[in-house]
């Protein structure tokens, strides 16, 4: 017979049992069914409620003066239908493709609209627990936290829910730059009328649009940040970049589109030792220095071919002057190699070659210009020790940093040369000359800290 306390045991086990049963149904009951897809390598989803279907197709219609997010229009069964690329809307990197090439479709209704959507590929349905979605956070993607509506796990997976109600019908005072201004919240069908009728001026809007969302595209996939210190430039690289890209598909897709519109923007000999005829133009900018000790700031030195190539114009220009220069980088890798570097004489500019002693494994640059620089790991945008500098020499390096840290730095070159110092910028920056006073010429953009 069992006793009591077995009995108990019995019954405490059976309703465990039943408990977990109940626990267990719980888990696994599914409320919420996400169709997902792929952005940049990351699983995102939305709402199946708001597909209606998944397509593939190509040869979209342009439609002129449009967003750029908006790749064109689409004939679906009779219906004409915009189709976003999500990739260019949120700032992501893309494949480049040729215009006959499929892309994955995702065909989103709300309400009376239908929208086809440009991903990188499709999943699957995956049906999950609504209670298990976790508010968004900053860190769980690469787009605006303002249009994810959470995230969930699903067999090991985490995927970014976004919310396409948010996405297709902002309010009038969250919607992106657009050209067809409009009183509508619906901000991607006012582009559809477009096709119908073009405003007023909307050539002049379409063309400020656009340019406003490649300068935001070159921050994302580069970090070029456009101010009034290349504005001038970026302003005629974009008139030229119309006409090359025929006034269609102006929109950067991808980092191999940004290398393309940024590749005139570097100064001469970028990566690599000054040739004669820079390194000339520089030497004769360079003004009369009565400094006994010369010292320079480098700040972006990279691998150190600029600056080995400015020691060896100091040491020409100002031939009793004791040259010491401060090389720096936040690329640790490149910094490190940076003294060791070994050349080919035939590779090297006739300039230099005074300044070249033969080693074992090839041409290295003297004891008398190596020990005149410094090369050392630091991020420019912190604190350092330099002061009294005679010079600094930041080519291409401003452009890179977003605009409060420009002025910031900037600011701080000021503080850190004495009266009447140097700073020798890219060929396409420009200076604000209120403290500065330009002395170079294209391609050497030279200026002197008023006194």
């Amino acid at each position: 017979m069992q006793t009591n306390e077995q009995k108990l045991q019995q019954e405490v086990t059976a309703e465990n049992g039943r408990q977990e049963l109940v626990r267990t149904e719980k888990a696994i009951t599914v409320d919420f069914k996400m169709v997902t897809f792929s952005l940049a390598g990351k699983d995102y989803g939305v709402d199946i409620m708001n597909v209606k279907e998944i397509a593939k197709a190509s040869k979209f219609t342009y439609v002129p003066n449009a967003a750029p997010f908006l790749r064109g229009v689409y004939n679906l069964r009779g219906e004409i239908i915009p189709v976003i690329d999500f990739r260019i809307f949120f700032h992501l990197p893309a494949e480049r493709k040729s215009e006959d090439a499929q892309e994955n479709l995702l065909i989103v209704r709300l309400e009376d609209h239908v929208y086809g959507v440009i991903v990188d590929s499709i999943d699957k349905v995956v049906g999950i627990q609504s209670s298990t979605i976790q508010p968004p956070h900053p860190i769980f993607g690469d787009i605006n936290i303002k249009y994810i509506h959470g995230v969930v796990e699903n067999q090991g997976r985490l995927y970014i829910i976004l919310d396409v109600n948010r996405i297709f019908e902002q309010k009038e005072e969250e919607k992106p730059r657009l050209i067809s201004e409009t009183p509508s919240g619906n901000f991607f069908a006012a582009q559809t009328a477009i096709l119908e009728k073009e405003q007023p001026g909307s050539s002049a809007k379409a063309s400020a649009s656009e340019l406003e969302f490649i300068k935001e595209t070159l921050f994302a996939l580069k970090h070029f940040a456009a101010s009034p210190l290349n504005e001038g430039w970026v302003e005629t690289r974009f008139g030229e970049w119309k006409k090359l890209r025929n006034n269609k598909e102006l929109q950067l897709k991808n980092v191999e589109d940004a290398d393309e519109f940024l590749g005139n923007f570097y100064s001469p000999c970028n990566g690599r030792l000054w040739d004669e005829d820079y390194a000339e133009k520089v030497l004769a900018a360079l003004p009369d220095l009565t400094s006994k000790t010369i010292t320079v700031w480098n700040p972006g030195c990279g691998k150190g071919y600029e600056s080995y190539s400015l020691a060896c114009i100091l040491k020409k220009r100002y031939k009793d002057a004791r040259i010491k220069i401060w090389a720096s980088d936040n690329d640790l890798l490149a910094v490190s190699s940076a003294p060791n570097m070994v050349f080919d004489l035939e590779s090297v500019p006739t300039i230099y070659h005074e300044y070249l002693v033969k080693g074992r494994y090839g041409y290295s640059f003297n004891p008398e210009i190596k020990d005149a620089i410094l090369f050392e790991y630091h991020d420019m945008k912190n604190v350092n020790p330099f002061t009294d500098l005679d010079m600094i020499m930041a080519r291409d390096v401003l452009s890179f940093l977003d605009p409060n840290e420009q002025i910031k730095v900037l600011n701080d070159f000021a503080e850190k040369l004495k009266a009447r110092g140097l700073l020798l910028v890219g060929q396409h920056e420009v200076v604000p000359e209120d403290e500065w006073t330009r002395l170079g010429t294209e391609p050497v953009s030279l200026y002197m800290l008023n006194s």
